[in-house]
């Protein structure tokens, strides 16, 4: 259904995809798109800390101490599958390096500092183990060989099946390296879906061979925020695009259908979240809607060195309007699924800023690598599980530094996550999402220390390193892991539903053929089919995404390393 004009409800990295492709590909003016968002990061966010402290979802919880940076939290490159991803980028300049496309910066600094992490699980007591030992038994290898190969078209055999559920008879499957080397990479639980865990093992089964170094892994030049979403936030600016922020949209006004079999948008009703103004857009004919219907940033909150982050319990914003559709169309999905089960889905992150490179080098000597390369896990001591066995506490990953463009010289920024919130601090005896930032950094030197090599112990310039915190900010997020929910293939609408007339879903709650979520690739490719749906470019046109899956070397090479 061609249009010639677009409104953009959320302005993260698919309706920014949408937008590039509706310009360069549908021939469009900028200025006949428009976008209404409570913020432009999107989920590939990061800045300093007192810009971000008038956040919608903040608003309520002012903070003590605002200096240093943030990043809610992090997502991977990988070249070999974000295609979609790298196609993008290649058609907007880079904002910090003159002459470089997006792409090509991010080529460039990959190829210039390129991953091996030699630390990617640790343990107290044991220190950096052999994460190349896999540890799968016969029963692991067949249930993980056959989501390997069950076609695309059988795929709903999995509907509504965690992936605790799918090796049922095998809980040791989570007792093995691979597992906690996948968990953490790709942030799955137990809990998660196993369809999904079936597209990761079709799309990333080269991983195989090589999850304990992350040598597939690549990284931009600065934070993503930076690096990925300012040289498209750039670019649309120059080309007139409008990007409306502060605006919560609350409410689809919808053309009459009694039998349900039309999905035309007529009007939006939304919030000036600054004013509390209620305001209407009204939607004609020539104009397609666009709508990430959900964010797993959403109802993020933040806190400081000396207060942990609240909880907020909202539903979240693009989810509750996502909700609101769902409720008048059979065919829109089931948001219910992915954000009624918080505890299935939240995450505690936290970002420390030091000012100077104690902790840093400190870190390097311990893991025995420069930042860049890590992602290191910790491995706990004791049974932490409801399974009753050991499981990953709390993950870090140490930047090439700087991180910020505005990043001081002797700063440095290091950032971490815990997967399971709810589970107690070993050091507190009280839940993680109940600490601060100070606690956390104790948390973190703990693990540390347990796995130090000496002969000086890291406990021995605690005093030290506290002395040098600039801030340490936790990030409560409720809905961080909600893209993996367990769910039905119908959970999720398609990126152009049956019988919609002028309404696009994007982002990482729509439904795409094979493609797997939390991934900017995803992401991309749906703003991408959007735009090509309303601008009438045909899709062929569409980036050849790759099926490792079909390829014989790579599957025998994923073979091969299931038995090391």
């Amino acid at each position: 259904m061609r249009k010639n004009k677009a409104v953009m409800i959320g302005a993260g990295l698919a309706n920014m995809a949408a937008a590039v492709y509706l310009i360069q590909e549908g021939h469009w003016q900028g200025s006949d798109i428009t976008f209404y968002a409570l913020d432009q990061h999107g989920s590939n966010d990061g800045e300093p800390t007192h810009e971000a402290t008038d956040d919608y979802w903040n608003k309520n919880h002012p903070m003590s101490n605002t200096k240093g940076f943030i990043a809610r939290g992090g997502r991977m490159l990988n070249y070999r599958t974000y295609v979609d991803l790298m196609d993008l980028l290649d058609r907007v300049p880079s904002m910090t390096e003159p002459g470089l496309t997006a792409a090509q910066d991010t080529r460039d600094f990959d190829a210039k500092h390129p991953t091996y992490d030699k630390a990617r699980l640790m343990q107290g007591g044991r220190g950096i183990l052999d994460g190349g030992k896999l540890g799968l038994d016969n029963l692991d290898r067949q249930l993980l060989t056959q989501l390997i190969l069950m076609p695309d078209s059988e795929e709903t055999k999995l509907d509504n099946v965690t992936i605790a559920d799918y090796f049922a008879d095998d809980p040791h499957l989570f007792q093995t390296n691979f597992w906690y080397m996948w968990e953490t990479t790709f942030a799955f639980r137990t809990r998660s879906s196993a369809q999904e865990l079936r597209r990761y093992m079709h799309q990333m089964i080269y991983e195989f061979t090589q999850i304990e170094h992350l040598v597939g892994i690549n990284r931009t030049r600065y934070n993503q925020y930076e690096s990925i979403m300012m040289p498209l936030v750039n670019y649309l600016k120059d080309q007139g695009c409008q990007i409306i922020l502060d605006r919560r949209v609350t409410k689809f006004d919808f053309k009459d259908s009694a039998m349900t079999d039309e999905i035309t948008v007529t009007g939006l009703e939304m919030v000036n979240t600054q004013t509390d103004e209620k305001e209407h857009v009204d939607i004609d004919a020539d104009t397609g809607v666009i709508f990430t219907n959900g964010s797993i940033t959403d109802s993020a909150t933040l806190g400081d060195y000396d207060t942990p982050a609240p909880e907020n319990m909202d539903y979240g914003a693009a989810s509750s309007l996502w909700r609101q559709a769902a409720s008048q169309f059979y065919n829109l999905g089931n948001p219910d699924k992915f954000f009624n089960d918080r505890d299935a889905s939240e995450w505690l992150s936290f970002t420390l800023t030091t000012s100077d490179h104690l902790l840093l080098n400190e870190i390097t000597r311990i893991t025995t690598q420069l930042p860049g390369n890590a992602l290191n896990s910790f491995l706990s001591t004791e049974p932490i599980t409801p399974l009753g066995q050991i499981d990953v506490d709390m993950s870090i990953v140490v930047h090439h530094q700087p991180h910020f463009t505005t990043q001081k010289p002797n700063e440095a920024v290091i950032w971490g996550y815990f997967l399971y919130p709810r589970r107690q601090s070993p050091l507190f005896g009280k839940p993680y999402m109940e600490l601060t930032g100070r606690e956390m950094l104790l948390e973190l030197i703990d693990h540390l220390s347990q796995v130090d090599p000496g002969p000086v112990n890291i406990k021995d310039h605690e005093a030290k390193i506290l002395d040098s915190v600039v801030n340490n900010i936790p990030v409560y997020m409720p809905y961080a892991s909600a893209l993996f929910n367990n769910r039905a293939k119908l959970d999720r609408p398609e990126v152009i539903p049956d019988h919609s007339t002028n309404l696009a879903f994007t982002g990482e709650f729509v439904e795409q053929p094979y493609q797997m979520i939390f991934t900017e690739q995803s992401a991309v490719r749906s703003g991408e089919i959007a735009a090509y749906h309303f601008a009438g470019v045909p899709m062929s046109k569409l980036v050849d995404t790759p099926r490792y899956d079909r390829d014989l070397p790579t599957l025998l090479r994923a073979a091969k390393k299931m038995f090391s």
